[in-house]
């Protein structure tokens, strides 16, 4: 489970050898270093942090300058991450596996803790942020009438303070994180449930079954009662609530080809709506919300294109894209100031700076569409429905790393030094999956899995580090073995 580092040339030249090579070059050598043609790519970025930890670190020894104590030394950590462990792939990765047989259903994160819904109905935590975590089992409300086997886990959501479930039944369970593993409200949909939103923060939960989107919130004495109810036209296929909004929550929902801003006070109004062109994805911030949009057809000349629309005066701001492939999936809340990531159906990774139309970069890795992606100042990573997952760096726009698994990548988070994705089968009752047809646990490859890495180069948490990767620093080179991945260089 360990993950290897990115070879330094073409060539398998010892890591600990190009670092002493590199030691006794200055500026000018190093620019010209970074220009030959068959260094690989990553080293020019690596060339760039090695002179600037030369020059700003004041810890480095004059007559060393060691790359490991200019990275990694504590005194050098100011926030306890490095973001060349992330680019180097130094890390180590957990598998986050439900071992009961039944089949992923959905994933969601928040700052590192990981809810997971499963078909046999159970709904499961992770904290992957200490290595000695359990999984607990968030318990459902049972009613009076409930017989046979349990529904499957249609969607999950978490928050700072709640998690919330909703199931193949209608039924939505919400359960605060500070309280314990039972639900504090239960609440019943009619039909089955189109879409559940958490907001970021706050308590309040927004789902959509039929032609109808309920919002559920406590009041002033903390009972939770049914704050809103809007009726629409159509079936609604994506659903969010608007986070930093005071009084009321306001939700964003995409029906087929109508894009609707849902507010107490205006409880109908249109956001978007062009007939026949039906929204592909969905993603809203504070005060914008962007939407793809599908061409009508080539009797039009509309190629597919990314809508930005702002939330207060209801007005599109910009028409981003010019694609032939439908747009799968856009991240504007996690995204830098006035910048965006989309992807595609075809099997590319677009960064549009809001303040122009075109695109400041194409990437081109994944072998079928792009399903899931996010991004920060300097890296993107991007999950495609193969089951492949590509880590990028955005200034250079070459692929740092990658990692595949066997299905979709329908979820993935990530910050500084973490990052979690989820390979979710789209077949939830797969048959012939073990020796008798009649049984139906899943086999293990079929389940889909559950990844957390982490690239820390040094925790906060002194006890949440395996024993084997606290490093004394007594030495200043040596071979890691891929054991020691949270510190370089360990004594084993």
């Amino acid at each position: 489970n360990e993950i290897n580092e990115v070879p330094f040339f073409d060539i398998q030249l010892p890591y600990e050898l190009a670092l002493k090579i590199f030691q006794y070059l200055g500026k000018a050598e190093l620019g010209r270093c970074a220009q030959v043609s068959t260094v690989d790519a990553s080293l020019q970025a690596l060339l760039l942090r090695w002179f600037v930890c030369r020059v700003f670190c004041k810890s480095v020894p004059a007559n060393t300058g060691s790359l490991k104590s200019c990275v990694f030394e504590k005194s050098d950590a100011s926030n306890g991450v490095s973001r060349l462990s992330v680019q180097n792939r130094i890390g180590a990765v957990s598998q986050l596996q439900y071992e009961l047989g039944r089949i992923l259903c959905d994933v969601h994160s928040c700052d590192g803790v990981v809810i997971a819904g499963y078909t046999s109905g159970e709904v499961r935590l992770w904290d992957t942020r200490t290595w000695d975590y359990t999984a607990p089992i968030l318990e459902p409300v049972h009613g009076p009438g409930d017989a046979g086997p349990p529904p499957h886990v249609s969607f999950v959501r978490i928050n700072s303070s709640l998690a919330a479930a909703a199931y193949e039944d209608g039924t939505v369970s919400v359960w605060s994180l500070m309280v314990g593993r039972e639900p504090i409200h239960r609440y019943q949909h009619n039909q089955r449930i189109q879409a559940l939103a958490l907001g970021s923060e706050g308590a309040a939960v927004a789902t959509a079954s039929g032609f109808e989107v309920k919002v559920e919130s406590p009041n002033d004495r903390e009972f939770w009662q049914t704050t809103e109810t809007f009726e629409i036209q159509k079936l609604v296929n994506f659903l969010n609530l608007v986070p930093d909004v005071t009084g009321s929550p306001v939700a964003v929902a995409a029906a087929e080809d109508v894009v609707y801003l849902l507010k107490s006070e205006d409880p109908g109004k249109v956001l978007h709506s062009v007939y026949g062109q039906p929204i592909t994805c969905l993603d809203v911030s504070a005060k914008e919300a962007a939407f793809g949009v599908k061409s009508f057809g080539w009797l039009l000349n509309e190629p597919n294109q990314v809508l930005l629309y702002n939330l207060e005066t209801s007005q599109c701001l910009k028409k981003l894209g010019n694609s032939l492939g439908d747009f799968t999936c856009v991240n504007l809340q996690d995204s830098p100031p006035n910048m965006l990531v989309t992807g595609n159906k075809d099997r590319r990774v677009r960064v549009y700076d809001l303040r122009q139309s075109e695109s400041l970069c194409s990437l081109y890795a994944h072998h079928l569409g792009v399903s899931a992606v996010q991004m920060d100042d300097w890296k993107i990573v991007s999950g495609g429905e193969e089951g492949l997952v590509c880590v990028w760096d955005q200034r250079m726009g070459t692929k740092l790393w990658e990692m595949h698994a066997r299905h979709p990548v329908r979820y993935l988070w990530f910050n500084s030094h973490s990052l979690i994705t989820a390979n979710i089968p789209d077949e939830k009752t797969p048959r012939g999956a073990s020796i008798m047809d009649d049984d139906l646990t899943a086999h293990r490859k079929h389940r889909g899995i559950i990844y957390a890495y982490e690239f820390s180069a040094e925790q906060l948490a002194v006890e949440s580090i395996l024993p084997i990767c606290r490093s004394s620093y007594d030495e200043v080179t040596g071979y890691n073995y891929n054991i020691g991945l949270a510190v370089p260089y360990d004594n084993i």
